[in-house]
């Protein structure tokens, strides 16, 4: 079965609390454009991401706000902030790296919430009854081409506002000569 690509950039998901802090009070998210994942977008906002060591500018905050503030980056991205995040799904930021937040109107020291977002799947429930497939289960994929590869240990995320496509990061496409929508084969583990 075949897949296609949503390769993720450098960004991170805002609490509404963090998002004034950063921006001021009552300040909203501005759609600049949806992205595959049903009801999120691209906002128009940017932060700066700070640490003791490095510095990134112009890193895009995704919305809608959420429950819980968390920076999704690269593993070239975390070499040049000198930190090492852990990699993890998306949402679990307990214990993950510490980084700082610097807004137009506030900069915000976050204790933990810096993660390298692992390689998943997301997909409706009636797409994983359909395709045999189960929340959290692990698959393979596999890329062709000239920089052929199975990526392994793909997580499937099961959730009922989903759009069937791959995430993975610059690091993961570039590696493997990976663009936007390419299509790739889920291979089922045994």
């Amino acid at each position: 079965m075949k897949v296609s690509v949503g390769i993720s950039s450098r960004h991170l998901h805002v609490t509404k609390q963090h998002l004034e802090y950063l921006f001021g009070e009552g300040y909203k998210l501005e759609i600049d454009r949806p992205i595959n994942q049903i009801g999120q977008f691209a906002s128009k906002s940017f932060v700066t991401l700070k640490t003791e060591n490095g510095l990134i500018e112009h890193v895009r905050i995704l919305g809608p706000v959420r429950p819980y503030t968390q920076i999704e980056i690269s593993k070239t991205d975390a070499y040049k902030l000198k930190i090492n995040p852990p990699v993890r799904m998306s949402g679990d930021i307990k214990g993950s790296e510490p980084i700082t937040l610097i807004g137009p109107k506030g900069t915000l020291n976050l204790n933990e919430g810096c993660i390298i977002a692992d390689r998943h799947i997301h997909m409706l429930p009636k797409q994983a009854i359909m395709y045999g497939f189960t929340n959290d289960e692990e698959v393979m994929v596999k890329v062709p081409g000239e920089k052929a590869c199975i990526m392994d240990c793909v997580k499937i995320r099961v959730a009922d506002n989903s759009y069937f496509e791959m995430h993975i990061d610059n690091d993961d496409a570039n590696a493997n000569l990976i663009k936007n929508g390419d299509l790739l084969d889920i291979i089922k583990k045994k």
